[in-house]
């Protein structure tokens, strides 16, 4: 589970990382983009928001279902034993 959690992060976090090689000093760069990550940790909240939203009314849905059903259970209390 926490792996799934895990995964989005880190694709956000090398998305917001940008990286430059210079070859004429043989340097490599790597800066990180504020911007693009505070973005993408919008862009996670509104899709985690609305997957636990769209949970929570398959839920509701669900408990309507079952308080719908209707149920006749008929007792004989007059058998003999």
């Amino acid at each position: 589970m926490r792996s799934l959690i895990a995964l989005p992060l880190l694709a956000l976090g090398l998305a917001a990382c940008q990286v430059t090689k210079d070859e004429a000093n043989d340097t490599i760069t790597a800066e990180l983009n504020g911007d693009v990550a505070e973005n993408g940790l919008s862009d996670a909240g509104n899709l985690a928001e609305n997957v636990t939203s769209d949970i929570g009314n398959d839920i509701d849905k669900a408990a309507d279902k079952i308080e719908n059903t209707d149920v006749d259970v008929k007792v004989d209390t007059n058998t003999a034993n």
